[in-house]
């Protein structure tokens, strides 16, 4: 697999490393312990699209949000994420 990287280009799955769902919503400071539970540890296994957090750790070091079939892995999209997870555009 090959995911590009808005600033180095296309390149090598292993210079990744994969973060997780990045569709998830991180709860309010005060927030229910099972609110926190369910984000830290519960997690969908999803069959289809899906946008992941990645980063380019062996590259530039850039978070990326990463449109990709889970079945496929094609990647229809991989864009700069913002600090705190927000997508940049």
């Amino acid at each position: 697999m090959r995911i590009p990287c808005p600033l180095c280009g296309d390149r090598p799955l292993e210079e990744f490393t994969y973060r997780g769902d990045a569709t998830l919503t991180r709860p309010a400071a005060d927030a229910p312990m099972e609110a926190w539970v369910d984000y830290v540890y519960l997690r969908d296994n999803p069959k289809g699209p899906h946008r992941e957090h990645w980063r380019h750790a062996q590259g530039c070091g850039s978070w990326l949000v990463v449109d990709r079939n889970t079945v496929t892995h094609e990647i229809t999209q991989a864009i700069q994420a913002r600090p705190g997870g927000e997508v940049q555009r």
